[in-house]
């Protein structure tokens, strides 16, 4: 029997029995797509944390000095400088895009008829690349507004709607922080919300840190910021911060010196074990799917000993035989396992139409693999009921009624 043959009489087989084929095929289209969609979901679940991680600043290094048994004196002397920030952009000059530093103080103003405390804090030019801040309205503020002292501001994006009714409004707006009159040149965000656990809340005044340094009787830097220019080099690059501030220093003074590797790799490996206890989730359903091919195909060769028996009366060999029950049920399950491919990608691509917010990747590796284990589970699960169909004894078949 040629190829051709086992599939014509396979196909007119199946056709004979729409609705038990159907039900059949029905549990690999259901295994399949929860394959691809599971593996959709995880990878654009694990690509959303990891850059909301990255938002918060790309290989960003953060510095700060940890307080200890000392006297006022010796601990003002800790704490990192401005000039710590600067010896840092000199010592590791091209291997970092940018090392900033933040100073904070507060101040009381009156919002929507009532005082309220405002955070202030203060920093320089290069403050908005390291923290990775969404320009909203406005401008940055420039070196030259650091190194000339500069009465200007910043607002993040709700105190600005809070104060003056919109972004756009607040642009050119005075507003007084201990007395002196600063403009306001531009609003911000943070690209990734850090919810308040960072320096910056929700209504946060951005000053230079020149200026903020004249209301603080100490200098104090918390934290110092530093972006490190390779992602390769954010371990290295955080060990020489270190070893740079402490030189700076006396002996003894402590500083804790870390980065963001730790969450990425965390993430990364939670990621993974989701992955497997989902796709592990999958393969149950598609073994099980297998199983009633297994089931059902044993039930048709009962039903057709008969014909079994004429077709081995007439010089079907048994190999023949086995080919052609072997062929229905691969038949079943690489039609069942296309659809559910096709079900499984239709759903990632249509979320697509309606937004663009959050980027739903199609993993290529997971439709093969769920293609190949469709056509694994169709011969391994049909092989015993081929088998036993062509281990039948023609004239028994026969008799069969």
């Amino acid at each position: 029997m040629l190829i051709g043959e086992a599939l014509r009489f396979s196909f007119q087989a199946l056709q004979a029995n729409k609705v038990r084929t159907f039900l059949t095929g029905l549990g690999l289209v259901i295994g399949n797509a929860s394959v691809i969609l599971v593996v959709t979901i995880s990878l654009t679940s694990r690509e959303y944390i990891l850059d909301q991680i990255r938002g918060v600043g790309s290989n960003m290094i953060y510095a700060q000095y940890e307080a200890g048994n000392n006297t006022a004196t010796k601990v003002n002397a800790d704490f990192i400088k401005l000039t710590d920030i600067e010896g840092v952009r000199q010592q590791l000059g091209t291997r970092i895009v940018a090392a900033t530093g933040v100073m904070t103080n507060y101040d009381s103003m009156m919002i929507e008829g009532r005082e309220e405390d405002v955070h202030v804090i203060g920093s320089d030019d290069q403050y908005p690349v390291v923290r990775n801040l969404v320009l909203l309205s406005g401008r940055f503020m420039d070196a030259s507004d650091v190194s000339l002292h500069q009465k200007v501001a910043m607002l993040t994006e709700k105190l600005a709607k809070r104060l003056y009714g919109s972004q756009l409004a607040a642009i050119g707006e005075i507003i007084k922080i201990h007395g002196l009159q600063f403009m306001v040149i531009g609003t911000f965000k943070e690209k990734t919300d850090s919810f308040g656990l960072s320096e910056l809340g929700s209504e946060t005044i951005l000053i230079p840190v020149t200026v903020i340094r004249t209301f603080n009787p100490v200098e104090k830097i918390d934290p110092m910021y530093v972006q490190a220019r390779s992602a390769a080099d954010v371990q290295a690059v955080t060990t020489e911060v270190k070893q740079i501030i402490e030189s700076r220093h006396r002996p003894g003074a402590k500083y804790s010196v870390d980065n963001l590797s730790a969450i990425l790799d965390a993430a990364q490996k939670i990621a993974v074990v989701l992955t497997l206890v989902l796709i592990l989730v999958s393969a149950i359903a598609l073994i099980i799917s297998g199983i009633g091919i297994m089931n059902i195909m044993l039930v048709t060769v009962t039903e057709r000993t008969r014909e079994i028996g004429l077709r081995m009366a007439v010089g079907a060999s048994r190999h023949e035989v086995l080919k052609q029950f072997l062929t229905e049920a691969v038949m079943i399950s690489i039609a069942g396992g296309i659809a559910g491919i096709v079900i499984g990608v239709s759903i990632p691509l249509s979320i697509r139409l309606f937004t663009d917010d959050v980027l739903v990747p199609i993993s290529y590796v997971s439709i093969l693999v769920a293609f190949a284990v469709s056509l694994i589970v169709g011969v391994v699960f049909g092989l015993l009921p081929a088998s036993r169909a062509s281990q039948l004894n023609p004239t028994e078949a026969l008799r069969y009624e």
